[in-house]
């Protein structure tokens, strides 16, 4: 079970909010003194700072130990509070803290922090969350603003990005595998930190990861929450974006970062390499001649993996067409036809929006209960930090980070009426809303962006009221003894394994190394993204082999904590993981 925040309720403190406080910032010396300064039941989370992972832990006598282990291996120093960015909040009538930001540095590292400071019943204030979050390398600065390029090329740029992208005269420190978002993101990290990296894309453009998915597809999280690094979008860009309009703007994130990048290339192994090197990367272009790379580094940035169809009897007795979502194009194909889709998360209500706008007879099969957020009640209420007018991208990232999500499903009062609709709902995985619920599985959740409506008002077929049992010749049964007829079967029921990738490239001898991927470890960080999937000490055998995944502001942030790894690495400065 992961950690639990429990908010610092004025009621559990038995105090009240002085509205004027003085916070001063205290430089660590010792465990004991800063555990003076944290309240019992404290929540400490640390990225790369402090332990060269991702750690979270919870009261004190778990940060007692992580304090007493880590501390001597570090020498920090340089603290320094950022006034601009210290503030009292009341984000809840019974909750108040001072929020304050600041900097430090450690033997190796930039670093930042985030605490919360709540009152306490004898007037003191004490932490009770705190981040740590390693910034840059001592040393090894991002080559960009006054360390950008100051030679003129005279014309010869083209030429020069030409033979960058053939990899002519220099190979490879990174390989990326897959050239969407996420790939794109930790390339345009390493490149800033000069570390040469290809990123290899099978499809003919980039973008067409988004280009060639389901015509309605469209982000459900805002602009403001889905920047990439170093270029945000223009100040016109909609609130929720098109896929096709991000597939587009993908492309020329590429070009205008000047990424090295192939498309049409298919990397056909990943094995064990030579000449010093981990790992020998071999890729296949479109002209079938092939090119192996040795190289220390390679990130899988592949997304989902293989859509997951249940294995329901009597497949081969239906007459109709199945396949799964990520095989969905056009709600036109099936004009005139009755469709089912199986799943009531986010692509089978966009699926059956889609076909309901297209006047396709359509119903949604829900097999379990979904969790449900409007975007126009609850987006502006749940994402405060990542909306107009909030603070700015890389304050609300690490904002974001420091400390768990609230469930608000009490503001949405629409779910009263898609439960009355036969609709089933939860709050999410242990009642704390879609955000713990979407990292455990990749789904179970919808933010509404108008499909729930349109269940409501029966434009969208719902039959929810029993398991499938199995196909029939025209359609479904169900364990109820009802049927529903259908000619096309539309399965939206998620992606298998993640490690199904790795295990198609990476020798078979290596398969039962890799760790899980996705979902949460009892600290309730995520298991193995960001970082190396297959073990991290330092003789691990799939040591090198990296994961970089999630939605656009999970890899806007993280792909810098994946880049500095592996620079640090290549640098000879990465220390030891905590265990």
């Amino acid at each position: 079970m992961a950690n639990q925040l429990v908010l610092p309720t004025l009621d559990d403190l038995k105090s009240s909010v002085a509205p004027d406080v003085n916070v001063q910032a205290v430089a660590i010396k010792n465990v004991t003194a800063v555990l003076d300064l944290l309240v019992d039941d404290v929540f400490w989370r640390d990225i790369l700072a402090l332990t060269w992972d991702f750690h979270t832990f919870q009261s004190t006598p778990s940060v007692k130990k992580f304090l007493a282990d880590q501390l001597p291996l570090f020498t920090l120093s340089s603290f320094k509070l950022r006034n601009d960015l210290v503030e009292l909040q009341r984000p809840y009538p019974d909750i108040a803290w001072i929020q304050a930001f600041f900097d430090f540095e450690t033997t190796v590292g930039i670093a930042s922090g985030v605490f919360r400071l709540v009152p306490l019943a004898d007037g003191s204030w004490k932490a009770h969350t705190v981040f740590t979050n390693l910034e840059n390398l001592k040393g090894f600065p991002e080559q960009n603003g006054h360390r950008r390029d100051y030679q003129s090329n005279h014309g010869k740029w083209a030429a020069k990005r030409a033979r960058e992208i053939e990899c002519v005269d220099e190979e490879p420190s990174v390989v990326v595998i897959g050239g969407g978002q996420s790939g794109l993101d930790v390339a345009a990290r390493l490149k800033m930190l000069g570390t040469k990296t290809l990123v290899v894309e099978k499809n003919e453009r980039i973008g067409d990861n988004w280009r060639k998915r389901y015509a309605a597809l469209c982000l459900h999280d805002p602009v403001w929450y889905d920047h990439m690094p170093y270029i945000p979008f223009p100040v016109s860009w909609p609130v929720y974006t098109p896929a096709l309009k991000l597939a587009d703007w993908l492309e020329s994130y590429a070009h205008s970062m000047e990424l090295d990048v192939w498309t049409s290339a298919t990397v056909m192994s990943v094995i064990p390499g030579t000449k010093g090197k981990k790992w020998t990367v071999t890729v296949q272009r479109a002209d079938r001649k092939e090119r192996a790379f040795e190289v220390n580094h390679v990130v899988f940035a592949l997304g989902s993996g293989m859509g997951q169809i249940p294995d329901i009897p009597g497949q081969d007795d239906f007459k109709g067409q199945m396949l799964h979502s990520s095989k969905h194009n056009l709600a036109t194909d099936h004009a005139g036809k009755k469709v089912v889709v199986v799943g009531a998360c986010t692509s089978a209500h966009d699926i059956c929006a889609d076909y309901a706008d297209n006047g396709v007879d359509v119903t949604m099969v829900q097999r379990s209960p979904s969790y449900v957020m409007s975007t126009k009640e609850g987006m502006p209420r749940f994402m405060t930090i990542f909306w107009e007018g909030g603070p700015p991208t890389d304050v609300a990232d690490r904002v974001n980070a420091s400390y768990p999500e609230f469930d608000i499903a009490e503001a949405d009062n629409f779910l009263t009426a898609c439960e009355k609709r036969g609709f089933k709902t939860n709050l999410g995985d242990d009642d704390s809303g879609f955000l713990i619920t979407a990292l455990n599985g990749g789904g179970g959740y919808y933010l509404d962006v108008g499909a729930s409506q349109m269940i409501i008002d029966g434009k969208i077929k719902l039959k929810s009221d029993g398991p499938i049992s199995r196909f029939t010749q025209t359609g479904l049964l169900f364990e109820d003894g009802s049927t529903l007829e259908a000619d096309v079967v539309v399965f939206a029921t998620g992606y298998a394994d993640a490690r199904h990738s790795y295990r198609v490239l990476l020798p078979e001898s290596l398969h039962d190394k890799l760790y899980p991927i996705w979902g949460l470890d009892k600290e309730g960080e995520l298991n193995s993204i960001w970082r190396e999937v297959g073990g991290r000490s330092k003789d691990a055998e799939l040591n090198g082999i990296w994961c970089m995944m999630g939605d656009l502001a999970l890899c806007r942030f993280h792909s810098r904590h994946l880049a500095l790894q592996i620079k640090s690495h290549e640098e000879g400065i990465f220390g030891t993981r905590y265990q």
